[in-house]
């Protein structure tokens, strides 16, 4: 009896140790990703970019200039995970310096060139599962809510942070961005004037940051600095130069 009764102490003592270990891996693949500006991370579950899930980064417009600062945004994002980071795309416009200046360079980044959009959804997918990586970015004319589901599933399992943004090639193709997915939180980012200085020059370059859709938490309006050279963002002090080109829908453009 008495052997008995210690033996299955120690098989329950090892349970719990399976089970604790387990949840601590949970806990890790929860983690948040905070952006450091108290009035954005408030508005996130958890006070941050979760990983383990899937986030969406759209540019204002189909044009290349807020399309440059939505990649720019998502490049600020993953310069400040650890580890290497894998970018899948089709077009292979990508100014390297540009990220650099954001704090992610190039000797972290894994460019994975695709011919067309399914293997660049296979090769994110892949990418995602594989884990052991600061961050996953795909960049997606497209995103299914089928697709968006495997590759949130993906996240998930390995605990990636999964970054989409999404590129139109005409405005047609921006309407597509209202339909729903299975991404935790979406973003917009359009361009606005640079802060102003009180001398003759230019002062830190600005976006309106639109968190349009988060899961359990609550979306909102941001006019924000420019990701700086560790990838960080500020919020602008100046909130009066809001355009209303840049807070237009996608669905009544």
């Amino acid at each position: 009896m008495i052997t008995a009764l210690v033996t299955s102490r120690a098989v329950l003592d090892e349970l719990r140790e399976k089970i604790a270990s387990l949840e601590g891996a949970g806990t890790r693949r929860r983690s948040v990703l905070p952006f450091g500006v108290s009035e954005i991370d408030v508005q996130l579950p958890g006070g941050g970019l979760g990983f383990g899930a899937l986030h969406e980064v759209a540019g204002g417009g189909n044009g290349a200039i807020d399309g440059a600062a939505a990649a720019l945004f998502v490049g600020g994002v993953a310069a400040r995970t650890t580890g290497k980071v894998v970018w899948c795309l089709t077009r292979f416009d990508l100014f390297f310096p540009a990220l650099a200046q954001v704090g992610l360079h190039p000797d972290r980044v894994i460019f994975v060139e695709c011919d067309k959009e399914e293997t660049v959804l296979a090769s994110f997918e892949e990418a995602l599962r594989y884990g052991g990586l600061g961050a996953v970015v795909a960049e997606l004319v497209r995103l299914p809510m089928n697709a968006s589901r495997r590759l949130q599933l993906a996240a998930e399992k390995s605990g990636t942070l999964g970054l989409v943004i999404r590129r139109w090639r005409r405005q047609t193709e921006a309407s597509d961005f209202g339909m729903p997915t299975a991404a935790a939180t979406r973003w917009r980012i359009s361009v606005l004037p640079s802060e102003p200085l009180p001398v003759p020059g230019i002062g830190r370059a600005r976006w309106l940051a639109e968190l349009m859709r988060v899961r359990a938490g609550k979306g909102g309006e941001f006019i924000i600095g420019a990701c700086d050279g560790q990838g960080r963002i500020c919020l602008s002090s100046d909130t009066d130069d809001r355009p209303d080109q840049a807070r237009r829908s996608f669905a009544q453009s």
